[in-house]
């Protein structure tokens, strides 16, 4: 299997385990809403930012993404229910719907600092819902589809998706499930597909920036 996904089934429900495969590469995944293992995440994954990214080669970069409830009704908006964020080989999804204690100040750090370059499709969008929902603001935040415009030097992919931007640039196929879509996002815990479907949503955003970055 091309993409697939093994569960570490940790006896804790505090957080979990999950290794997601993409084609070659392994991303190790941690699923929490608990602050204490964000804090954890982050300066470990500071420490490896800073160790195997070179800025004068491209930016630090960190693929980010979020999902939600999808809004069923007219004039509600559900909040944001998890942020993926990815440095590679590490991918965190933080519930940040289920933290009991609020969002740490390690990731309010972690998003505002501007020695990264946090890089999503339509990432904008998700930084105003960060925004209006926890009060979270980034520090740098480039569109994907912007960048590949002026890389690749045409502006049609200022209105492309994710799935067209991994064909051309990475030259693999990925499939958007709509039953993963706009499935519960605001649940407790999260069945493997999601984990999967966040994880490389996140992962696929840092591997399209680190191409475009490096082209």
């Amino acid at each position: 299997m091309a993409i697939s996904i093994e569960d570490h089934q940790l006896p804790y429900n505090t957080h979990n385990l999950y290794d997601v495969n993409f084609f070659d590469d392994k991303i190790r995944t941690l699923v929490t809403h608990t602050p204490s293992f964000v804090n954890t995440w982050i300066a470990e994954t500071q420490q490896k930012l800073h160790q195997n990214n070179n800025p004068a080669d491209h930016p630090l970069l960190v693929g980010l993404d979020i999902e939600w409830r999808p809004n069923r009704m007219r004039q509600t908006e559900n909040p944001v229910a998890t942020l993926q964020i990815s440095t590679g080989k590490d991918c965190l999804i933080f519930q940040l719907l289920h933290c009991p204690t609020g969002i740490p100040q390690s990731l309010y750090d972690f998003l505002s600092n501007k020695n990264y370059t946090f890089v999503g499709v339509g990432i904008e969008g998700d930084v105003e819902k960060l925004v209006e929902d926890y009060d979270v603001s980034m520090g740098n935040a480039v569109d994907l589809r912007v960048l590949a415009a002026e890389k690749l030097g045409a502006e049609k992919w200022k209105n492309s998706g994710i799935k067209s931007l991994v064909k051309e640039i990475l030259g693999k196929q990925i499939e958007k499930p709509k039953r993963v879509t706009m499935s519960r996002w605001d649940n407790e815990w999260l069945t493997g597909a999601q984990v999967q479907y966040a994880c490389l949503d996140a992962f696929l955003c840092y591997k399209i920036g680190e191409n475009l970055y490096a082209a």
